[in-house]
């Protein structure tokens, strides 16, 4: 049972993380006979077509999939990825995928060969799902790939699972088993970090969706995260299925209009989305008077901060509460949220999780008086928290120092306990959501043949919050012009992803470096935001 959180002080006193795994959700384990007939996913593609599963066919479905996976070889502890877009298979793959045992991992669907290299390689993946639209892209890359041993196309995976019994035997699990693989951008000169999440994160995931998102077994959920980053597996999928609520699912690109219909037809009560999308949707504020939104009673967001006035936007055209969240892949659970049970400030990230311990530090990992900004860290050990960095055993040390785990993150907190952000990771730049190592971009752009070199910072945007601005010192027998800009943003969608390219383009003759040549971004953000330079005594001129 997840305790009360009606007296939000009085839980914190009080709770502690549970010691033993919570109920065993039915995708661990059949459904029981009253959750057969559930409606598990409403579906709906792009293009407008619509389908429905009860958590008994998924179940089914994932069953068969195990099958499958056990004829290819796939044990406990090999990891099985999906590259895909929002398709039913994903979903249905993915518990068929943790009742084996595997360890579970999911690619956004835009991702270029190098980013998709990169991940594979790194988690030597046993077998891919993906599309016939997406192949070539895996065909590119597959020389690259020696642990790669089956690719399963999902436009066949309902023919191919055909036959395969509907009853799968449980595989015994314990805490030291991995629940998934999520990749996230490295800070570091890894272009990729695979974010190990082990499998108690689950009862963290379980708990703050019912304190936090307020789910009941009546409730019809829509997360908008793509399931290729930690909100869209988490939240969009892990969290609301143990709960046993109804997802709704839509395939297409955002559209305000489309966004409307959606929890109009099909009774939205919960919606769990980023607030660039809260500001596109403000945009087009005057057709909300089409659209039946009762049924929609919260709505709550995640991946930037969310700014007063998208807070009163909510509540006056939409007339729901809302609640931002903080967490990150590394957490694997939320961290610290507003809660309908505790009076919110428009604009604070909210307070910590009950069972969470979270303090602002200096540079020299001693506490900050309230009101002075400094380093977010939390006290280790809670249940979502990575086990591990695949393949990186010095990265995932230097999370952790002084007995704190370090976010990277900037924050301030009040005198009544609100936590305020300030400033992110200067090497990860947050772009309509999602995270964007500057490595990976810069990595990109320098393959470009006629780049010498460039520096990426995030440029603050009024509805993406940030977008990538480059800046690229062309080879001598190139000339700045708008066709090589061009040349250049589409090369970078091609080979790294469809959203992680640079909107702006500057061509300069040369970088900021200092004298060992190391290239100084927060100057090319100080000037390109009109902020003094700071300390220029490093740089070689």
């Amino acid at each position: 049972m997840t305790p009360n959180l009606t007296d939000y002080a009085q839980t914190c006193r009080t709770f502690s993380w549970p010691k033993a795994q919570p109920p065993t959700p039915w995708f661990f384990q059949p459904p029981t006979a009253t959750l057969k007939n559930k409606i598990a996913l409403y579906w709906e593609g792009e293009n407008g077509q619509t389908k429905k599963f009860t958590f008994g066919q998924i179940s089914d479905r994932a069953n068969q999939f195990a099958h499958l996976l056990k004829k290819l070889g796939v044990k406990k502890g090999d990891r099985v990825f999906f590259f895909l877009p929002r398709v039913s298979q994903l979903y249905w793959g993915l518990v068929g995928s943790l009742r084996i045992g595997a360890v579970v991992g999911t690619l956004f669907a835009a991702f270029g060969t190098q980013a998709l290299q990169d991940r594979l390689a790194n988690s030597g993946a046993k077998v891919l799902v993906t599309n016939k639209e997406l192949l070539p892209r895996v065909k590119a890359i597959k020389s690259h790939l020696p642990d790669l041993q089956k690719i399963i196309l999902a436009d066949d995976l309902d023919r191919e699972i055909a036959k395969e019994a509907t009853a799968f035997p449980d595989v015994t699990l314990t805490d030291a088993d991995p629940l998934c693989m999520l990749y996230t951008s490295a800070t570091g000169n890894t272009p990729v970090s695979g974010i190990v999440t082990p499998r108690p994160a689950l009862r963290q995931q379980m708990i703050t969706a019912q304190w936090v998102l307020d789910l009941h077994p009546q409730d019809i959920y829509w997360c908008t995260a793509d399931p290729g980053w930690v909100t869209g597996v988490a939240y969009g999928i892990l969290a609301p299925w143990a709960l046993a609520n109804t997802l709704v699912v839509f395939e297409g690109r955002f559209a305000p209009g489309k966004w409307y219909e959606i929890i109009q037809k099909y009774q939205v009560s919960v919606l769990y989305t980023a607030p660039t999308a809260i500001r596109l949707l403000q945009d087009l504020e005057k057709i909300i008077k089409n659209y039946d939104l009762s049924a929609l009673r919260l709505v709550a967001t995640v991946g930037e901060a969310l700014t007063p006035a998208s807070f009163a936007w909510i509540e006056k055209y939409l007339k729901v509460p809302v609640l931002d969240t903080y967490w990150q892949t590394e957490t694997g659970a939320m961290m610290i949220c507003n809660f309908l049970t505790v009076p919110q400030k428009p604009g604070s990230m909210g307070k910590p999780i009950p069972g969470i311990t979270a303090v602002v530090l200096d540079d020299h990992f001693q506490p900050v008086k309230a009101g002075v900004a400094g380093n977010l860290a939390f006290k280790p050990g809670w249940p979502g928290m990575m086990s591990q960095i695949w393949q990186n055993p010095q990265l995932y040390r230097s999370y952790f120092s002084h007995g704190w785990f370090l976010t990277g993150d900037r924050v301030y907190c009040d005198q009544q306990g609100y936590f305020w952000f300030s400033s992110r990771k200067t090497e990860i730049i947050k772009t309509a959501g999602e995270r964007v190592g500057t490595f990976e971009v810069e990595s990109a752009i320098a393959s470009h043949p006629a780049v010498l070199e460039n520096a990426v910072i995030g440029k603050p945007d009024p509805i993406r919050g940030e977008i990538i601005k480059a800046f690229i010192v062309l080879r001598s027998d190139h000339q700045p012009s708008a066709k090589i800009k061009t040349e250049i943003q589409t090369y970078v969608k091609t080979h790294l992803a469809g959203h992680a390219y640079p909107r702006e383009i500057d061509f300069v003759a040369k970088l900021p470096k200092t004298r060992s040549g190391k290239i100084v971004r927060r100057m090319l953000k100080a000037q390109e935001m009109g902020l003094p330079v700071g300390d220029t005594s490093t740089l070689e001129e």
